[in-house]
């Protein structure tokens, strides 16, 4: 056999390899983190309609949050970086991280999220589904490392687990938007500004693809949102495309407030309260006074029906600003959940009240505004690009697609992330 030959062989089978070892691997982290979705989902559901139900509920957030706030403090000091301590955990550099992310990771945010968005909370789920996927995921690395042959290898090494993590990342995330593609990209993409990691994508990609199948076979419906005839309707013209950009420099500067709210929030609450559990108590009694006081109720939880009513009628015009001042002031405070659904109202109903300056469709901006202050927000424009292709469609998704590359390099170089790092500037090398 030719030598040349003989070498593509090798490298076709090593490649193969590769795939049938992580596709293995993939099989039970979709699943665990699809069918962890799905609870967190239910969940969620039921604790948004019980609150809708009961208002009084909202007066009670304050001990939610000294219960959240307790529990973390007691039980899960371990874990409670969230996001944050995956993101540390994939860039250690050591060769053997020192063990697995403790399990208990997993009730302790599905529970704090829960208690969050009972009690009426501003918050999201993604927080909660990327660290129950990861959580979860990581329970597999004794067994790897101690039956390498499970996954089709002589060893499980650091770098194995690294990919491992992403890929509950990618797995949680998909799995709770039902965006699979969003997500495969979001695990690669989330960690460092400036570089993918591309030996990963493959293990995101079947752990995300997986994890939504897994996620729909619970029976789980996510919901639509839809742009109307007239947003699929509009030209890609030069004049169209500035306007989008226009939008985007908007969309990224929102976010960028948004990020620096947060973080200033919960700087000013570990400064002025040294017992941990206060903070989430104190922070509930502000968000729950502010709320009572100017019946904002529609801008607590998740939000998602002001969300849908952005893309098809107007909405009040400052409704983004007070989702962003209640969510900063809930998760700053220490309050469990997530940052992106959120972000998701914030963009959605800022881009209807744009409709006004900018002659665009409300609908196809409220769809660029979706998608566009969360990649601002997270740095994470490609992941945000393919979501909106997945939600919307590729008419809209183009023109969110230049609102989200516009938003992020003008969301400056802190998201909401801490532990995100930088391999490159956004406009150039470090």
């Amino acid at each position: 056999m030719p030598p040349i030959l003989t070498a593509r062989l090798r490298s076709f089978a090593r490649t193969l390899h590769h795939a049938l070892r992580w596709l293995v691997v993939a099989i039970p982290i979709g699943l665990l983190a699809g069918s962890a979705s799905a609870l967190l989902l239910v969940s969620l559901d039921w604790a948004t309609r019980t609150r809708e139900s009961h208002p009084w509920l909202l007066s009670l957030l304050p001990l939610a949050g000294l219960a959240v706030g307790l529990l973390y403090h007691y039980f899960g000091r371990a874990v409670e970086a969230g996001n944050n301590l995956l993101l540390e955990e994939i860039h250690a550099e050591a060769d053997a991280p020192a063990s697995t992310i403790p399990a208990r990771m997993t009730p302790l945010i599905l529970v704090g999220t829960f208690l969050t968005h009972l009690f009426g909370g501003s918050a999201g789920r993604e927080g909660t589904a990327v660290q129950t996927g990861a959580s979860l995921a990581d329970q597999l690395t004794p067994l790897l490392r101690r039956f390498p042959r499970l996954a089709l290898a002589s060893a499980f090494t650091a770098n194995d687990r690294r990919i491992l993590l992403m890929a509950g990342i990618a797995a949680g995330f998909g799995s709770v938007f039902g965006t699979p593609l969003a997500g495969t990209v979001f695990g690669v993409e989330v960690l460092t500004i400036g570089t993918l990691r591309y030996e990963a994508l493959f293990p995101c990609l079947a752990a995300s693809f997986i994890a939504d199948r897994a996620t729909r076979a619970w029976g789980i419906h996510h919901t639509p949102y839809l742009v109307d005839a007239l947003a699929r309707a509009t030209p890609l013209t030069l004049s169209n495309l500035a306007l989008a950009a226009l939008a985007g420099i908007a969309f990224g500067l929102t976010a960028f407030t948004f990020a620096r709210l947060t973080h200033a929030i919960g700087a000013v609450y570990r400064r002025t309260l040294a017992f941990p559990p206060l903070r989430p108590f104190v922070g509930g009694a502000v968000v729950a006074a502010i709320v009572l006081a100017t019946h904002a109720q529609r801008y607590i939880g998740l939000g998602v029906p002001t969300i849908v009513a952005a893309f098809h009628v107007p909405v009040p015009r400052f409704a983004f600003a007070a989702k962003l001042v209640l969510t900063a002031l809930t998760l700053g405070a220490g309050f469990k959940g997530g940052e992106v659904t959120p972000l998701f109202f914030i963009g959605a109903t800022l881009g209807n009240a744009l409709a006004g300056p900018l002659p665009l469709p409300p609908s196809l901006l409220a769809a660029m505004g979706f998608v566009a202050v969360f990649a601002g927000a997270a740095n994470t424009p490609l992941a945000s690009s393919l979501m909106a292709f997945e939600l919307f469609g590729a008419e809209a998704g183009a023109f969110a697609a230049i609102a989200c590359i516009v938003s992020y390099l003008f969301s400056g170089h802190q998201g909401i992330y801490h532990a995100q790092r930088q391999s490159h500037r956004k406009h150039g090398q470090l």
